[in-house]
């Protein structure tokens, strides 16, 4: 139930982004979500993307600095209160998030949330539990 996210550390300077995204596009990858976050000097670039083992190899080979992090995608119901649900469950049973970003699934009343929390097996455990659904690796890349 988790997820490959890659982050790219990049420098806060002209046509960085530029390049990642065009490394990726010329390599066949298809970018699913993204999360940038920065400072006056660098920044983090999060992507869940159609291939995460192909990303991380051909972004090391043109010089980035790559890693893999796992992740849950969680399908909230789009509407409002939906997040807070979920946010409420995970807070019941102490569960920190490091961070999240969202996106709409096309043709859905859902969004998918990736979440990065610091106790994922537990998180994952209480969603379901709690009949919250988490997508998988395959249906998060075939999106």
């Amino acid at each position: 139930m988790k997820v490959k996210q890659i982050s790219i550390f990049l420098e806060n300077k002209s046509g960085r982004l530029a390049q990642v995204a065009k490394v990726m596009g010329e390599n066949g990858i298809n970018i699913r979500a993204l999360s940038i976050a920065d400072t006056t000097d660098f920044g983090i670039l999060r992507l869940i993307v159609n291939d995460p083992e192909q990303v991380y190899r051909v972004l090391k080979k043109a010089g980035f600095t790559v890693s893999v992090t796992d992740v849950i995608a969680v399908e909230v119901t789009d509407e409002p209160g939906g997040l807070a649900a979920v946010l409420q469950l995970l807070e019941s049973f102490n569960i920190n998030i490091e961070y999240l970003y969202a996106f709409v699934k096309k043709a859905s009343n859902a969004a998918l949330v990736v979440f990065r929390v610091e106790q994922i097996d537990q998180a994952v455990e209480v969603l379901l539990a709690n009949n919250v659904r988490i997508l998988g690796e395959n249906e998060v890349y075939s999106l």
